[in-house]
C-alpha cells in the first residue's frame, strides 16, 4: 500500500497559485501563458515514487526519455521506437524551419519517415546537442559532410566524425563512490557556447546530488525493509549513505511538463542511489518561470477538482543487468519494460495542449 502523497499536495497548490496569480504573459510559441516565478517542490522518497495521481501518468514515456538522456542520444529515432512522442513536435518544427515550411510531408510522414528511413533519420531526426550530448559528451563533436552522392531513394548519405568531449555522468558516479562529501556534484546541460545548435534549449538545466551518512537506526531499519539476511551483521549489509538530487529548471510547463520532470529526476536519483549503494532521500526542485498556456486552463481547473491517492512504489527489474558492469556502462542495454511503479492508482488522463 503506498504512503501519504505530499508532493502531490504541494504540486496542486502550485498550479491553483499560478490561476490565482499569475501575470499574463505572451510567450515565442504564441499561445500566452500565466506565470509565477521563483517556486521549489520538494519530496521524502521514503513516502513512495512521485507519479502524480490526479492524472494517469504514462511512465513507460517518462522512462524511455530518461534512459534516451543517459544514452547520450539527440536523435528521436530510440524516443519513436519505443512510442515515446514527447520530441516529434520540436523535430518537425525545425524541419519545417530548415525546410523555409515548404513540407512535403505531414508531421505523420515525417515520424514515420524517422522509424523506416536510416538516412532521413539520420539527418531529421536529429535535435542537435541536448540533454544527452550535454551530460554524457559535453563539448564532443560530431562532423557531417555530404560527399555529394545521393542514394537510390534521392537522400544524401551523411559522413560522421566524432570528438569525444566529458563525460559527466560518469565522472559523476566516480565522485560519489570516491568522495560522497563533495560539494561538486553536479550536472550540468545549460552549454552556452552550443545553446544555438539546439532546436530547444534546455528547460531544466542541471542537477546537483547530495549525499550524507545514514544513521545506525536508519541503516537497521533499511536492512530490515530490505529483507533480513541470515547471519550477516546489518551494519556490514545495510548501505552507508543516503543521497538527495535536487534539479533547476528555467521554464516549467506546470499542467503538462512539471509531472514528467518530478518523475524523471526521482528516477535518475533511484538509479544513483542502486549504482552506488545509497538510499533514495530527498527529492527538490527549483522552478523558475512557473506557467500555465491559456488553452491549459480548463484541464487545470478539472485536474484541481481531483483528490490525490497513494503514491505507489519503483521497481526495477535488474535480473538481466549485469552485477560486474557499471549500471551506465550497461544503458544501452537496459530497457523501459525494466522499470514498472506497483500499486500505482490514479484518476483518468487529462488531454493538456503542448505549445512547441
Amino acid at each position: 500500500m503506498g504512503k501519504m502523497n505530499n508532493i502531490e499536495h504541494d504540486y496542486l497548490k502550485l498550479l491553483h497559485d499560478i490561476l490565482s496569480n499569475g501575470t499574463k504573459k505572451q510567450d515565442r510559441t504564441g499561445t500566452g501563458t500565466l506565470s509565477v516565478f521563483g517556486r521549489q517542490i520538494r519530496h521524502d522518497m521514503s513516502l513512495g515514487f512521485p507519479l502524480l495521481t490526479t492524472k494517469k501518468m504514462p511512465f513507460k514515456t517518462i522512462v524511455t526519455e530518461l534512459l534516451w538522456f543517459l544514452r547520450g542520444d539527440t536523435n528521436i529515432k530510440f524516443l519513436v521506437d519505443n512510442g515515446c512522442h514527447i520530441w516529434d513536435g520540436d523535430a518537425y518544427k525545425n524541419y519545417l524551419e530548415e525546410t523555409q515550411h515548404e513540407a512535403l510531408f505531414t508531421k505523420e510522414e515525417f515520424i514515420n519517415l524517422i522509424k523506416t528511413d536510416k538516412n532521413w533519420g539520420l539527418v531529421w531526426g536529429e535535435l542537435g546537442p541536448i540533454y544527452g550530448a550535454q551530460w554524457r559528451d559535453w563539448n564532443g563533436k560530431t562532423e557531417v559532410t555530404y560527399p555529394g552522392v545521393r542514394e537510390e531513394n534521392g537522400h544524401l548519405k551523411p559522413f560522421h566524425i566524432k570528438t569525444y568531449g566529458i563525460d559527466q555522468i560518469a565522472n559523476l558516479i566516480n565522485d560519489l563512490k570516491t568522495n560522497p562529501d563533495s560539494r561538486r556534484l553536479m550536472v550540468n546541460a545549460w552549454n552556452v557556447g552550443e545553446l544555438d545548435q539546439m532546436v530547444l534549449p534546455p528547460c531544466h538545466y542541471g542537477f546537483q546530488v547530495y549525499t550524507r551518512e545514514l544513521s545506525v537506526e536508519e541503516r537497521v531499519a533499511e536492512y530490515e525493509k530490505r529483507g533480513y539476511v541470515k547471519n550477516i551483521d546489518p551494519l556490514d549489509w545495510a548501505p552507508k549513505r543516503a543521497i538527495s538530487l535536487m534539479w533547476n529548471q528555467r521554464s516549467v510547463d506546470t499542467p503538462l511538463g512539471l509531472p514528467f520532470n518530478i518523475a524523471s529526476y526521482a528516477l535518475l536519483l533511484e538509479m544513483l542511489a542502486r549504482e552506488t549503494n545509497m538510499v533514495s532521500d530527498e527529492l527538490v526542485g527549483n522552478l523558475g518561470d512557473c506557467h500555465i498556456y491559456l488553452d491549459q486552463q480548463n484541464g487545470v481547473r478539472e485536474q484541481l477538482t481531483r483528490s490525490p491517492m497513494a503514491l505507489g512504489q519503483l521497481i526495477m527489474n535488474d535480473e538481466f543487468w549485469n552485477p560486474d558492469i557499471s549500471l551506465f556502462d550497461q544503458i544501452k542495454h537496459i530497457q523501459p519494460a525494466d522499470f514498472y511503479i506497483n500499486d500505482y492508482h490514479s484518476h483518468p488522463a487529462i488531454k493538456f495542449p503542448l505549445s512547441n
